[in-house]
């Protein structure tokens, strides 16, 4: 598949939401990335399930909802009904995570696993033929704005095997410190989701952004072909 590209609204003016989410119809943003944090599981907070029923009013691009929180299970149904497309947990934050990736997908939704920079892939050996998607943290979750994690890639290229060894046919998401810079390098060890946020909204041109991070995954992408 082509490398897609969900700007994360975390970056957005919440000021005028509404026109953020419209200029990312407009764009050749395939996903919208959505950071929900609770203040327990990250060190912020950014919004819940109303701030998302109102993105998706607007939205025309299936809604990516990355729930950076504890006991995700007890929201799970909320986030669908206010428009989450996929909903991804965090594996640190899952202490039944088989019983949570089977409700998401109950739920309609698909189903994805994050990990946090230190939490190494092997332990998703047994979960990936269930997963739709596996996000990799390439920086803290908590704030945007931050620096890429070199060992990121290697993870990634790790991942990636181990992906294909069991058969899965999930994707691996990237969210961090992604820019034009590293796009390329990204897609070629193996990362099908580009995340952006802060190099998207703080851009002068936001959509030449998003155009310019798509550019970069498909050469990388034929490259590989």
């Amino acid at each position: 598949m082509n490398p897609l590209v969900a700007p994360s609204v975390l970056a957005s003016d919440f000021a005028n939401l509404q026109r953020e989410i419209e200029m990312l119809n407009a764009s050749e943003a395939d996903w919208i990335h959505v950071d929900v944090m609770d203040g327990r599981f990250v060190p912020n907070i950014s919004f819940g399930m109303p701030v998302v029923k109102a993105i998706k009013k607007h939205a025309r691009k299936p809604l990516d909802v990355h729930l950076m929180i504890v006991e995700p299970d007890r929201y799970l149904q909320d986030f669908k009904e206010a428009g989450a497309d996929s909903l991804t947990v965090h594996w640190e934050a899952c202490p039944h995570l088989h019983r949570t990736v089977q409700t998401i997908h109950e739920l309609g939704c698909r189903a994805g696993v994050a990990l946090n920079p230190h939490t190494p892939v092997d332990g998703l050996e047994w979960i990936l033929p269930d997963l739709d998607l596996v996000l990799v943290m390439s920086v803290n979750p908590g704030f945007g704005g931050q620096a890429f994690i070199d060992a990121s890639y290697r993870k990634i290229a790790r991942l990636r095997e181990l992906i294909q060894r069991v058969g899965s046919r999930a994707v691996i998401e990237v969210d961090g410190g992604v820019s034009p810079d590293n796009a390329s390098r990204l897609v070629e060890v193996g990362v099908d989701v580009l995340v952006a946020g802060s190099v998207v909204f703080k851009a002068h041109d936001p959509q030449a952004t998003i155009a310019t991070l798509k550019q970069a995954g498909r050469k990388a992408h034929t490259k590989q072909v």
